[in-house]
């Protein structure tokens, strides 16, 4: 063995290894434009980070946010674009610097891959709101693929009692609806309603009774409303209605809005009590139209949030295995993605769809 070949098996035959995944290609499904049908599209990744790891996707769930980048709604989707940020897979490879999470464990992705984990939200432990975050989808490929790379502090590991084939929505639905609970104190005594009792709504109906707050669903469906009752739900309110949220004016401690859709949300502020709160975790890309009267003389409150941080998730997932809290959901083979981007378009999905290896 001569003295440089020595130097390089003593440097890290870890890192070595680690960068030979460059010349592996991940194959996943793209689309070239927006709206496009998505096909198999095969890209090399590169060498493995030093902070990240390789993801062996298991499945992947299909979130109304996947067709909002795919139809470049927001304005900033990337072709080709490789949609899937509720990636539930096994850790297939760790970078050098890696040492939380191990070959082998089974592990979950939601929208954010990266943290700048330098500036001081990230150092206080908010890293969801770090102005650096990296989307899953956006500037890099995600789940819906064989494969798919992330930032470590990114990646939660499932504990014991979270179904891992149904976990996929938590990483991306169910932290979105649970981070409020965290961020506001939500005590369980809170009265709670839920507007919209869909991918979103329904998982926060499950959380709401399981923090032991008493859930009222806003729908109008019969059929949603007897599923809502039978996940958690201790009433319904008829959200077309306007006698109806007449009838509950002042009862609310907090409304959480899950829809994407322009409704009178000053008759829904009048719903609240004193100090009451309107959140917004459904995004609506209309203006709010809110009589500022309504806020002040109740001293009620008008905010929103998106995804919670690692920390955040970690308790969701603790939370959800000791209530055996798991969203409702359909599957489709990763093959028949199409299929399932159309039935979502359809406004099919019962709740949430994943998307499993072949």
């Amino acid at each position: 063995m001569t003295v440089q070949a020595h130097h390089i098996e003593g440097a890290s035959i870890r890192s070595l290894i680690n960068n030979s995944y460059g010349g592996i290609m991940i194959k996943a499904y793209a689309a070239q434009e927006a709206g496009q049908e998505l096909t198999p599209y095969e890209y090399d990744p590169g060498p493995l980070g030093a902070d990240e790891v390789e993801i062996d996707v298991q499945s992947c769930g299909l979130c109304h946010s996947d067709l909002s980048m795919l139809d470049n709604e927001w304005g900033f989707t990337q072709y080709p674009f490789v949609p899937g940020h509720e990636v539930i897979g096994k850790v297939a490879a760790t970078g050098t610097n890696v040492s939380h999470l191990q070959p082998g464990q089974t592990v979950g992705l939601g929208w954010h891959s990266a943290y700048c984990n330098e500036c001081s939200t990230c150092n206080n432990g908010d890293q969801n709101l770090c102005a650096s975050a990296q989307p899953t989808i956006a500037g890099r490929h995600g789940g819906f693929a064989d494969k798919v790379r992330a930032q470590a502090k990114a990646v939660v590991a499932l504990p014991e009692g979270v179904n891992p084939e149904t976990a996929g929505p938590l990483f991306c639905g169910g932290i979105t609806v649970f981070n409020p609970l965290v961020q506001f104190d939500i005590p369980s005594t809170a009265k709670v309603g839920v507007i919209g009792i869909g991918g979103l709504g329904h998982m926060a109906v499950k959380f709401l009774n399981a923090w032991g707050c008493e859930v009222t669903a806003f729908t109008s469906s019969e059929n949603k409303k007897a599923e809502a009752l039978e996940m958690g739900a201790h009433k319904t309110l008829n959200s077309k209605s306007a006698d109806a949220l007449e009838e509950a004016a002042g009862y609310f401690d907090l409304i959480l809005s899950t829809v994407n859709v322009k409704l009178d949300w000053n008759a829904y502020l009048n719903t609240l009590g004193p100090k009451g709160r309107l959140h917004f975790v459904g995004a609506t890309l209309e203006p709010i139209e809110l009589g500022v009267f309504g806020l002040i003389a109740a001293q009620r409150s008008v905010s929103g949030s998106p995804v919670g941080s690692p920390a955040t998730i970690e308790k969701m997932l603790e939370f959800a295995a000791r209530h055996k809290i798991e969203p409702t959901t359909q599957t489709y083979p990763m093959s028949q993605i199409n299929d399932a981007v159309q039935a979502l378009r359809d406004g099919k999905a019962h709740y949430r769809i994943v998307l499993t290896k072949d």
